[in-house]
């Protein structure tokens, strides 16, 4: 009779369970995802631009999914809205979300195509830049800090800017400098004050040329152009200094590392190559409840999804272990064709 009354009581619970989350991993169409970990409520924060067909709400922001098994999800809400008189109107690419002296700090892009600034080539020039907001929680809500100016200066058109602490206890803002603007897109850093204001000027770190697998874009002004995207940076058991970041390579949308030569932001960097490849990337790095050491990136660019590895921290590089299956139930290669399909097809 007891056996009985508890496999009651749990078909009863399950279907309250499913309820709370009823999304599915395979049901979130995301750009640029980052998640949090949060340990106090076993949850995990999944943030992005956001998509009002999905919150209901219109407005220009970042919302925030929250799991607890990174397999069903929770409907998202926004978390931080752009306020209306921001010189910003549009955007809210490649949120991220880092604790920083006791507080949530929001690093995300938008932009204004009205907001011209002077041009250097070929391509109309105008103001994009990442934008950082703090709150008290991780789930919100953000407000803008330093009188919402971004932390670049307005002249540069910036994205993807992402915080860094050195083993100084030095805080950076690592950014892509835009390829419409500079045209070989670059990986720069600038050093940040307590406030995460600058403290200096920018850093050149290495441009998307210097990896031998980039592939250039040909632009209608008859140019081709490199870009960069998504750094993250990622200390590695061996104190290695690691980052993530993307391009494009032959076969679409390339997840890939770089290692600094010197241990230090200012490296030199060498290109270690793509982790993941066939139209992957954007991806960042967390350690799920059990320990493991997970990459959760996007595939494919367009009407992306968002895709979990688990990988190997190898001490001087990082290492896709599998695709996370379990979570999506989509099978997919991490390098070359799938079996069977010849390479003018992939």
């Amino acid at each position: 009779m007891r056996r009985w009354l508890a496999v009651l009581l749990l078909t009863l619970a399950a279907p309250v369970a499913a309820a709370d989350a009823p999304l599915l991993t395979s049901h979130l169409r995301i750009h640029d995802p980052f998640v949090v970990v949060e340990q106090a409520s076993a949850t995990y924060w999944l943030f992005s631009k956001n998509d009002p067909a999905v919150t209901g709400d219109p407005r220009i922001g970042i919302m925030a999914y929250a799991s607890s098994d990174l397999a069903n999800w929770r409907r998202p809400r926004l978390v931080f809205a752009l306020p209306k008189d921001s010189w910003a109107n549009d955007g809210g690419w490649a949120p991220e979300v880092h604790r920083w002296k006791g507080r949530y700090y929001l690093f995300a892009t938008f932009h204004n195509d009205k907001a011209a600034i002077p041009a250097s080539g070929k391509r109309p020039n105008y103001r994009r830049a990442t934008l950082l907001a703090v709150a008290d929680r991780v789930d919100g809500p953000y407000q803008l800090i330093n009188k919402g100016q971004p932390v670049t200066t307005p002249k540069l058109m910036t994205l993807d800017g992402t915080l860094y602490v050195d083993p100084a206890g030095q805080p950076w803002m690592v950014y892509a400098h835009e390829w419409i603007q500079t045209g070989d897109g670059r990986m720069e850093a600038v050093p940040l004050k307590p406030d995460l204001s600058a403290a200096g000027p920018p850093q050149l770190l290495f441009k998307a040329s210097d990896a031998d697998w980039a592939v250039g874009q040909k632009q209608p002004a008859g140019d081709v152009s490199y870009v960069t995207d998504g750094p993250e940076l990622f200390r590695t058991k061996t104190g290695t200094l690691l980052m993530l970041w993307s391009s494009w390579g032959k076969t679409g949308y390339v997840q890939a590392q770089a290692r600094s030569k010197s241990g230090t932001i200012a490296g030199p960097w060498e290109q270690l190559g793509p982790l993941v490849e066939q139209d992957s990337g954007h991806g960042m790095l967390f350690h799920s409840f059990d320990g493991k050491l997970m990459l959760v990136l996007h595939r494919p660019f367009k009407r992306a999804l968002a895709k979990f590895y688990e990988m190997r921290d190898a001490g001087d590089r990082l290492e896709v272990v599998r695709e996370a299956v379990e979570l999506d139930g989509e099978a997919y290669p991490t390098h070359g064709c799938p079996m069977g399909v010849s390479d003018a097809r992939c």
